[in-house]
C-alpha cells in the first residue's frame, strides 16, 4: 500500500512539473475607466445625456522558448465589457518579430493615421464626431506583420491582411466577404536618423503605403491606395510633428462616388512638467469627386482642438475644446460644429 502511494505521488508530481514547464510564462491583467461630460455646440441641438462612462480591460500574456524567443498575447475588452481583438507576438531576436493581428489598428498604416504630438487625443477623436476619413490599411482587418530589427535606427515593417473586411476567425476557421475587395498589402518606414547625436535623437521620419485588390464584379472598380508620410520632433519638452496622407479608393462607378480623399495634420505639444501637458493640433481633409460638377465640388474639412491633461498618479483630469467646419464634408453651417469635453481617467 505504501509502495503504490509513493508510485502514485510520483507520477502527479512528474505531470505536475510537466504542465509547469508547459505554463511557464503568465498572464497579468490592467484596466481602467473613463469618465466624460460633453458640451456640444454648433446648431447641433440638444446634448441629452452628456455623461459617458467607458471601461477598459487588457489581457496579456507572456513566454519564452527554448532558443531564447520571447511571444506575447494581448487580448482588448473595450466599453460595456465588449471583445474587441486578439493580437499575438512572436519577437525572434536578430531575425526580428511576427505579430498576429484581429485588427486592433496597431499594425501596417493605420498606426501612422495621426502620429502628431498631443497632450490627450487627436483632434478629431476627443468626442465631437467629425466623420473624417483616415487611412487604416489592413491595420481594421485579421493581418500578419513581420518587422525588421532597428538598424542604424531604421524599421521596416510590411503587414498582409488575405481578405480585407472579412469578419474576426476562430482557430480551425475561415471568413470571406461577399463585396468585391481582395487581399491588402501594406508597408511602413520609421526612421530616427540621430547618427548618434543628442539634437536629432527625437527626430522620427515615417511613411507608408497601402493596396487592396479590388474584384471585378457587379461594381466595377479600380485598386484602392493609400498612404501617409510625415515626421515629429521631441526638443526638450516640446513635440512638434507634421503628416500628410492620402486615399484613392478606386470608385468609378458613378459620377457621385468619391475618388479621393487629402490630409494635412500637424500639433505642437509642450510639457510643462512631468505632471501638466498642453497642446495644440489641426487636421484638414479634402474630398474629392470621380466626375466633379457645380453640386459636387471638392470640400475642406477642418478639425481643430486645444488639449490640456494634468495626471496625479494613476488618475488623469482631460480638457478638450475643439472645433470643426464643413463635418462630414458637407457645406452647410449646421456641419461647423464645436464641443467642450471634460474627461477623468483612472487607471488599475
Amino acid at each position: 500500500m505504501n509502495k503504490l502511494t509513493k508510485v502514485g505521488l510520483s507520477a502527479l508530481c512528474s505531470s505536475l512539473a510537466a504542465i509547469s514547464s508547459a505554463n511557464a510564462g503568465e498572464m497579468t491583467v490592467t484596466g481602467g475607466v473613463d469618465m466624460s461630460w460633453v458640451s456640444l455646440g454648433g446648431g447641433q441641438g440638444v446634448t441629452g445625456n452628456p455623461i459617458g462612462i467607458g471601461s477598459n480591460l487588457t489581457f496579456k500574456g507572456n513566454g519564452e522558448l527554448d532558443n531564447g524567443w520571447t511571444f506575447g498575447v494581448t487580448v482588448a475588452m473595450l466599453n460595456q465589457d465588449a471583445y474587441s481583438s486578439t493580437a499575438v507576438n512572436l519577437t525572434m531576436g536578430s531575425f526580428g518579430s511576427l505579430n498576429f493581428n484581429q485588427g486592433d489598428s496597431g499594425n501596417g498604416i493605420d498606426a501612422y493615421d495621426d502620429k502628431m504630438p498631443t497632450a490627450w487625443e487627436e483632434p478629431w477623436g476627443a468626442g465631437l464626431g467629425t466623420g473624417i476619413q483616415l487611412v487604416k490599411g489592413v491595420g481594421a482587418n485579421n493581418n500578419v506583420q513581420y518587422t525588421t530589427p532597428t538598424v542604424f535606427g531604421i524599421t521596416m515593417a510590411v503587414a498582409v491582411a488575405p481578405d480585407m473586411g472579412s469578419a474576426d476567425v476562430n482557430d480551425k476557421g475561415t471568413a470571406s466577404t461577399n463585396d468585391n475587395t481582395g487581399k491588402g498589402m501594406d508597408a511602413t518606414i520609421n526612421v530616427n536618423p540621430s547618427f548618434g547625436t543628442e539634437i536629432l535623437s527625437g527626430l522620427n521620419l515615417f511613411v507608408g503605403g497601402h493596396y487592396t485588390e479590388m474584384y471585378v464584379d457587379s461594381t466595377p472598380s479600380n485598386d484602392r491606395y493609400e498612404a501617409v508620410g510625415g515626421v515629429t520632433l521631441d526638443i526638450g519638452p516640446i513635440s512638434l510633428g507634421y503628416a500628410s496622407s492620402g486615399i484613392v479608393t478606386g470608385k468609378t462607378t458613378t459620377a457621385t462616388d468619391v475618388d479621393w480623399y487629402k490630409n494635412h495634420m500637424y500639433g505642437v505639444a509642450f510639457n510643462v512638467n512631468d505632471d501638466l501637458s498642453i497642446s495644440y493640433g489641426d487636421h484638414e481633409s479634402q474630398q474629392g469627386f470621380v466626375n466633379p460638377g457645380d453640386s459636387r465640388e471638392s470640400v475642406h474639412m477642418d478639425v481643430q482642438s486645444w488639449q490640456i491633461a494634468y495626471s496625479m498618479g494613476g488618475a488623469s483630469i482631460r480638457y478638450a475644446k475643439i472645433d470643426a467646419s464643413n463635418a462630414s464634408y458637407q457645406k452647410t453651417s449646421m456641419y461647423d460644429k464645436d464641443a467642450n469635453v471634460i474627461s477623468v481617467s483612472l487607471a488599475f
